[in-house]
């Protein structure tokens, strides 16, 4: 049985600190410049972060690969589609 593992992000926000909206528009600006098919992860200390981040990801149609509680913040991995 072969797992599937989420792939390696090429970009990294480091947005720990920062408080809603922050976290968000550090993604929508990463997005931006970012091609389809580029794995974002975004690190939030910010709680809010784990229901708006997703709720903007479905609107805007990309993929959330994974949300990962870690040490004192979570890291929220997406998808670019188009």
């Amino acid at each position: 049985m072969t797992e599937t593992a989420t792939p390696v992000p090429s970009v990294v926000i480091d947005a720990r600190g920062s408080f809603c909206p922050g976290p968000l528009m550090e993604l929508i600006r990463a997005i931006r410049e970012s091609a389809p098919g580029q794995v974002i992860a975004v690190y939030s200390s910010d709680s809010g972060s784990r229901i708006d981040v997703p709720k903007w990801i479905e609107k805007a149609g990309h993929r959330l690969l994974e949300i990962t509680r870690r040490d004192g913040y979570d890291e929220i991995v997406v998808e670019k589609t188009h």
